[in-house]
């Protein structure tokens, strides 16, 4: 395989995790579930094998040619496809397989990361799990994220009294963001859950229908993460009743709320901490990661957040088993969060020689489960998560590394301000085909189902807005229907759909321009409200499968492919000619335009082909295939 695929990819042999590919997506552990590959007449295969690990022993098992996928045609070749289907033995709880093509004396290895001429490592196998997938309301979400201090005010926010650690700041004040600056976790403009419950609407016009917000927990700093306590909800913000306030609004509209847990660390000011500070013989003594010395571990060397000890059982009592724990209480009446993101995910239970990570993951779904059957879990994880989300732990994650870091390589502007998240130096410029190979290779990586669970994020409170990093709204645009039309669920950082910039993560929360709505890119807003909608309609963009059919410097296109109806969805970054794919390729022909940002014309038949027609610019086109 090229590992920077260019030009058309329509006659590629395809599997994927999707309904169309794989039977059942959560098999009981025994049982044996058919696996289906596409092909294409134009690229014959004369044979074929599934070769699947059992007890992490390889072993070979044969594929015969089927019926289309439809199961309408009785043929097993049509002038669209030829379908292989295979017996998948789900020995172990994670079935890792894949698949052995071979064609004119010549073997092709089929992997989730794509098609290989040579031997690759089981790292990108196709997986299918035995555990229990993530709720149905997780996977098919439009997740919108809050940083309660700069969303909005109530009209009680300015009545409360300002803390003493605090930097007072009126809304409109510039946001202090240089780390150097002390006052950058300290800067107040005192936004409150009553602000968030008033601007639901606002959450509805976008299309979101899972409330997500950062802690909601007393801290030290306008992000709240370095905690004071678990037991109740800061006062700043209104307190326990606003919550539930806030929650009993977002229930009534059919939606789900989100907590924001940080399970590797609390602030130094928490009362276990304090405890544990005071008392060398304290039962919380055990809690944090002391040293020999008395000092204690930290995450990233701040003081302020001393690092919790996961090994510590009566710790795992009080915080992520049962449901007294933090993980639990949050999950019942009168709050009733449908579910957490968790903090550091990657860094929890995690010290040196010492990890019990995946336990911790295990404790925290198993404990959220008990309460809420169909609760969800993410965990917060910015580069590779695929050895975290395997399992019965975290349902996925914050895909930064399979979708933020390519869509961002691929439409950034060449003169962005915008600084990169996590590494030293600027955000790189890819091509096209490069972007599609980090995607391919982090999907087979993190699985098809984790993949489908995890978040699609365009920027977050951690990082630069995507606005100042694509330098134009017409590419905004363009990186908005790569979040609702890849694999994933699509999050958004509140104020991306109004084309709200930032530099890097503090920049990035200013405050909501509520009373100026004259700043607000109104067509950007709007574009979000139709994906939103579309991903709502159709399956195909919520449990469909993925095809890459065309893939070059400026110009991607894709299908995702369902029983119910496929997709096509065309992204280009720039001006760039027309594009022509056969009809065979597709599946059906283009009988709906969807959505089109763009000036061009919209998807056209001609003879055996489809014609997507040159664009002038950056344009986002979504086609329904009959």
């Amino acid at each position: 395989m090229n590992p920077s695929p260019t030009g058309p990819l329509s006659s590629a042999a395809h599997h994927d995790g999707s309904p169309a590919y794989v039977a059942e997506e959560a098999p009981a552990l025994g049982s044996t579930v058919t696996v289906r590959v596409r092909t294409s007449p134009e690229a014959p295969v004369d044979e074929m094998w599934l070769r699947t690990t059992m007890d992490a022993e390889p072993t070979f098992h044969p594929c015969t040619r089927a019926p289309a996928a439809d199961a309408t045609a009785d043929a097993t070749a049509d002038a669209q496809a030829v379908w292989w289907e295979a017996q998948l033995p789900v020995r172990n709880p994670v079935a890792h397989y894949r698949f052995l093509l071979v064609a004119d004396g010549t073997q092709t290895w089929l992997t989730g990361a794509g098609t290989f001429d040579h031997d690759v490592p089981d790292a990108f196998d196709f997986r299918l799990p035995t555990h229990a997938p993530a709720p149905d309301w997780g996977r098919d979400a439009v997740v919108y994220q809050v940083f309660p201090d700069r969303f909005a005010r109530s009209a009680a926010a300015p009545e409360r009294p300002v803390p003493d650690w605090a930097v007072p700041a009126a809304w409109d004040d510039e946001v202090v963001f240089e780390g150097s600056d002390p006052r950058t976790p300290l800067q107040f403009f005192g936004g409150d859950l009553d602000g968030i419950t008033e601007h639901l609407d606002h959450v509805a016009e976008v299309g979101a229908d899972v409330l997500y917000t950062t802690p909601v927990f007393p801290g030290e700093s306008n992000h709240r993460y370095n905690a004071s306590t678990f037991a109740h909800v800061d006062e700043l913000l209104g307190g326990d009743a606003a919550y539930q306030r806030l929650s009993e609004a977002v229930h009534a509209r059919g939606w789900r709320i989100l907590g924001d847990l940080t399970t590797n660390h609390t602030g130094d000011t928490h009362e276990w901490f304090r405890r544990a500070l005071a008392d060398p013989d304290a039962p919380e003594r055990g809690y944090y990661s002391f040293r020999d010395d008395g000092s204690y571990e930290t995450w990233m060397g701040h003081a302020t957040l001393p690092k919790i000890d996961h090994t510590n059982p009566a710790l795992r009592a009080a915080f992520v088993e049962g449901p007294e724990s933090i993980v639990g209480r949050w999950l019942v009446p009168p709050y009733d969060v449908d579910g957490w993101r968790i903090d550091v995910a990657n860094m929890t239970g995690r010290l040196g020689a010492v990890d019990v990570n995946a336990e911790v993951a295990r404790a925290v779904r198993r404990t959220a489960v008990a309460l809420r059957p169909d609760a969800l879990v993410i965990g917060e994880h910015n580069h590779d998560a695929s050895t975290d989300v395997d399992g019965d732990g975290w349902h996925g994650t914050m895909n930064y590394s399979g979708f933020s870091w390519p869509v961002w390589e691929w439409l950034r502007a060449d003169d962005t301000p915008a600084r990169s998240f996590g590494t030293p130096v600027p955000v790189p410029s890819r091509t096209g085909g490069q972007v599609v190979a980090a995607m391919r290779m982090w999907m087979g990586r993190l699985g098809w189902r984790a993949t489908a669970a995890s978040w699609n994020i365009l920027g977050s409170h951690d990082s630069a807005r995507i606005r100042t990093l694509v330098g134009s709204g017409a590419r905004h645009r363009v990186a908005a229907g790569l979040q609702f039309a890849l694999p994933g669920v699509p999050m958004i950082f509140a104020g991306d759909e109004i084309g709200l910039e930032g530099v890097l993560g503090e920049d990035s929360r200013r405050p909501m321009p509520w009373a100026e709505p004259d700043r607000w890119d109104h067509e950007t807003l709007a574009t979000y409200g139709a994906l939103a909608g579309l991903r709502r309609a159709h399956p195909s963009l919520r449990r469909g499968g993925l095809r890459w059919l065309h893939v070059d410097d400026d110009v991607l296109v894709l299908l995702r492919e369902h029983p119910s109806g496929s997709v096509l969805v065309t992204a280009r970054r720039s001006a760039s000619p027309e594009v022509v794919l056969p009809l065979a390729c597709l599946g059906g022909t283009p009988v709906e335009e969807l959505l089109r940002t763009g000036p061009a014309a919209g998807a056209v038949v001609r003879g055996d082909d489809v014609v997507l027609p040159a664009s002038e610019g950056p344009e986002l086109g979504l086609h329904l295939l009959g």
